[in-house]
């Protein structure tokens, strides 16, 4: 049976995606930000004869995200989003949106499939020599952050907003950390989507000609170890096969496929 979850399901819910911290990063995070009355998101549960939840649905804005890690009734779920005028992304484990993608009647235009992986230890995490100046960075450093990133040829593409960057620093939902050459941002790595379980790790990234030096993995080390300090699993995506082997010699560990189909 699938029906919208309200406010009185708030404890099973967080329950059954609290399961998977990492792989409900944005889940959590809407949920703990926006709650079940919000005009932005709204969440579908599924539940199995027993009356035991088995598959969750949010949309957020134009996004719709699932999460069950077995079974569900995915047909049911495909109908609420094909009824949905505004339905534009569908986002989550690869196994789970491939069972509800046979149903949805729209095709993908930009079918994106990649790697997830996270982290839960300190242990591989690289010491940070004495020379290497990191600042944690301050709302104000949003503008220069975005910069920064649209300075490396692949990240340039992105779609990237400096009042999104600014109010995720101020709120708490996002933090960096970046190392600065003459005053100008030349590697940084930041958060995203932090919750009371779970971060997601993004924009990691050197300017062109400062790579090679390890200043990214730098900021990434210092980042990490924090959120892991506060309890937090971490998580990120990525499709370069290089960038995969970094970090999984600083700890991060795949744990599937992320699919993000723009519609």
């Amino acid at each position: 049976m699938i029906r919208k979850l309200i406010e009185a399901d708030r404890q099973i819910t967080m329950n059954f995606v609290g399961q998977k911290p990492a792989e409900n990063v944005f889940i959590i995070g809407d949920i703990e930000g926006h709650g079940f009355h919000s005009s932005i998101q709204t969440l579908w549960g599924d539940f199995n004869d027993q009356g035991d939840l088995r598959g969750v649905l949010l949309k957020y804005d134009q996004n719709f995200i699932v999460y069950a890690p077995s079974d569900y009734d995915a047909k049911g779920f495909a109908n609420i989003i094909n009824k949905d005028a505004s339905f534009s992304y569908l986002s989550g484990i690869e196994e789970m949106v491939s069972q509800l993608a046979p149903y949805i009647k729209a095709q993908p235009k930009k079918p994106r499939v990649l790697y997830y992986a996270k982290c839960e230890t300190v242990e591989y995490l690289p010491a940070i020599p004495e020379e290497v100046h990191l600042e944690k960075a301050q709302a104000d450093d949003a503008g220069a952050i975005i910069a920064q990133m649209k300075a490396i040829p692949e990240f340039s593409e992105g779609n990237y907003s400096v009042e999104n960057k600014r109010e995720s620093l101020e709120k708490g939902l996002a933090r960096a950390y970046l190392i600065k050459e003459n005053g100008i941002i030349v590697s940084s790595a930041s958060s995203t989507a932090e919750n009371s379980q779970s971060a997601m790790i993004v924009g990691v990234g050197t300017l062109p000609e400062y790579q090679k030096k390890g200043l990214a993995t730098y900021c990434m080390s210092k980042l990490c170890r924090e959120l892991l300090e506060e309890n937090k699993m971490l998580c990120l995506f990525y499709d370069n096969p290089a960038a995969g082997a970094i970090y999984k010699r600083i700890g991060f560990v795949d744990i599937g496929k992320w699919c993000m189909w723009t519609y």
